[in-house]
C-alpha cells in the first residue's frame, strides 16, 4: 500500500557450496519482501568474478541461464527497494568493480548519512561514478585503501563513513558480513553443512535448509574463507540501536530478529495494546498481512473473538489499469477486501501497525463500515510516527506524517473512527523486553547518528 514505509534492502552472502549462486537465488527469494525494484547477484568461479542483475522480482530477473553463467563456491545478492538512488538498473545491485586490489563486489542495506559530502570530495580528486548511490562511495573507498587486505581495506573505507549499514563484501575468495557499530540494520550468519550463509533475516536460512547460528554482532566484520571465520571489531564501539520498527513491520514473522522471534514480538505488542487501550467491542479483526500476529495478541488479551474481517488479495502487480469511471477506494478495494457477513451489525476493533499519512486507515474505515459495521475502533501496535527515518528506510518526509502535526483526536476525526488509540513508546519496549538497545527515532526523534541537513537528506531519498 502506499501508505506504509518502504523496506530498504535484503542481502546475502554464500561461502563453500558449489550451488552458491543457486542458494543465494533462493534465499533472496525469501527476502523479496525487503525490496521489489531490483535483484542482482555476484558469483565468484576462483579467478574471477561475474554479475547478473535486473530490474524485477528475483523469479522474474533470475532463469536458469543466468544462473548457469553464475558459477563457483562463493557468491552474494541483493534485493533492493530504492532509499538513495532511484530506481535504475544502473543503482542495481551488488555493485562490482576492478580496482588494484581485484576484483570487489558490495551490496548494502542501509544508508550512509555522510556518504553526498564524502562522494564530493572524491569526485573533486577524480574519482568518476557511475550510480547515484551510497553504496558506490563504500566501493571508491575500498579501492583506495593502502591495504591489500580485505579487511583492513574495509575498515580503513567505513572509518570515513557513518550511518546505517549492514554490508555483505566479496573479493575472489573471501566473503565479508559487517554490521554498523549501532547495528541499527540486521545481519544474521547460519550454516549449511560446511557451507556458510550470511543474510538480512532467518527465513532466508530456512528455506535453503540452512541453520541459523547467530546474529552478527554491531561492529562486527566476520572473515569468511574456505579455512573459516573470524571476527574482526575495527571501529569505535557505539551504543546498540536496532531499528524496532524491524519488529513493527519489516521483517517477516517468521524469522527470528535481535535474539527473539518476530512473531512472538508482534503477538505481545497486540497484548500490550489490549492492556493499554481496550474496546468496548464484538470482535478484533487485523488489517492483512502484518497486523495479524498483534490483532491475535490483543483478541487474547481482552477475550474477545478474532476474525479475519479483511481478505488481502495476494496477487496485486506493482501497476494496475484504473477504470475510467472512477471507483471509490480502488487502490485498498484492490488489495482487500471487506467480508460482510463477519462485518455486519458488529462493533470492531482493526489492529494495524502503523499509520503513516493516514489515507489508507481512512479508507479502510470507511471501507469496514460500508460493509456494515455498527462501531469501529482502531488500534496501532505502534507508537506515533513522528518523525522520518534517515537510516535506509524509505518514508515520508516530516511534513507528511499525520502524527507530526496532529492530535490524536483530529487524527481519528480523520480517519472516521470511532475511536483510535496507539501503543505507548513504553509498551512498545516492555513488549520486546529489553528497555534499551534500540533506535526508535521514528517515534522519539532520538536519533542514534548524527546527519547534516535533515530535510535536504530526506528529500535525496526520492531522487528519480
Amino acid at each position: 500500500m502506499p501508505d506504509r514505509f518502504k523496506d530498504a534492502c535484503g542481502i546475502v552472502g554464500v561461502l563453500g557450496s558449489a550451488e552458491a549462486s543457486n542458494l543465494v537465488y533462493l534465499a533472496l527469494y525469501a527476502l523479496q519482501h525487503r525490496g521489489q525494484e531490483s535483484a542482482g547477484i555476484v558469483a565468484s568461479d576462483g579467478e574471477t568474478l561475474h554479475l547478473e542483475k535486473a530490474m524485477g522480482l528475483v523469479a522474474d530477473v533470475f532463469g536458469e541461464a543466468r544462473l548457469g553463467r553464475l558459477t563457483g563456491r562463493l557468491a552474494i545478492g541483493h534485493v533492493r527497494y530504492s532509499t538513495t538512488g532511484g530506481s535504475q538498473l544502473k543503482n542495481a545491485q551488488p555493485i562490482l568493480a576492478t580496482c588494484r586490489h581485484g576484483m570487489v563486489a558490495v551490496a548494502h542495506n542501509g544508508n550512509l548519512v555522510n556518504a553526498q559530502s564524502v562522494r564530493g570530495e572524491l569526485e573533486a580528486q577524480g574519482s568518476i561514478f557511475s550510480t547515484s548511490t551510497d553504496t558506490e562511495v563504500v566501493v571508491h573507498l575500498i579501492a583506495r585503501a593502502k591495504s591489500d587486505d580485505l579487511v583492513e581495506a574495509t575498515a580503513e573505507a567505513l572509518g570515513r563513513l557513518s550511518g546505517a549499514y549492514s554490508l555483505v563484501i566479496m573479493n575472489e575468495r573471501e566473503l565479508l558480513g559487517i554490521r554498523d557499530p549501532h547495528g541499527l540494520r540486521p545481519l544474521s550468519l547460519g550454516r549449511l553443512g560446511t557451507t556458510w550463509v550470511l543474510a538480512s533475516e532467518t527465513c532466508a536460512f530456512d528455506l535453503i535448509e540452512a541453520k541459523f547460528v547467530r546474529d552478527l554482532e554491531p561492529g562486527e566484520f566476520l572473515h569468511i574463507t574456505q579455512h573459516g571465520t573470524k571476527s574482526y571489531f575495527p571501529l569505535p564501539a557505539a551504543l546498540p540501536a536496532q531499528c524496532i520498527f524491524e519488529y513493527v513491520y519489516f521483517a517477516r514473522p517468521d524469522s527470528v530478529l535481535f535474539g527473539q522471534s518476530v512473531a512472538s514480538v508482534r503477538k505481545a505488542l497486540g497484548r500490550q495494546l489490549a492492556e493499554e487501550a481496550p474496546a468496548d467491542a464484538d470482535l478484533v479483526i487485523p488489517v492483512p498481512d502484518s497486523g495479524v500476529p498483534a490483532a491475535l495478541g490483543f483478541a487474547e488479551r481482552s477475550g474477545l473473538p478474532f476474525d479475519h474481517g479483511l481478505i488481502r488479495n495476494h496477487y496485486v502487480g506493482r501497476t494496475f489499469i484504473e477504470p475510467k469511471q472512477t471507483i471509490r477506494h480502488f487502490g485498498v478495494k484492490l488489495k482487500l477486501n471487506p467480508v460482510r457477513d463477519i462485518l455486519e451489525g458488529k462493533r470492531v476493533v482493526v489492529v494495524d501497525d502503523s499509520i503513516v499519512r493516514g489515507t489508507t486507515s481512512r479508507k479502510i474505515v470507511s471501507m469496514v463500515r460500508s460493509a456494515g459495521a455498527r462501531e469501529v475502533h482502531m488500534r496501532i501496535s505502534s507508537p506515533p510516527t513522528v518523525s522520518p527515518c534517515y537510516y535506509g528506510i524509505d518514508t515520508p518526509t516530516r511534513k507528511e506524517l499525520i502524527a507530526s502535526s496532529h492530535t490524536m483526536d483530529e487524527i481519528r476525526t480523520y480517519i472516521r473512527a470511532d475511536s483510535l488509540a496507539y501503543l505507548s513508546l513504553g509498551g512498545l519496549l516492555k513488549a520486546t523486553g529489553k528497555d534499551t538497545g534500540f533506535c526508535h527515532a521514528c517515534f522519539s526523534m532520538q536519533y542514534p547518528v548524527p546527519f547534516p541537513q535533515p530535510e535536504v537528506a530526506q528529500l535525496r531519498l526520492f531522487d528519480a
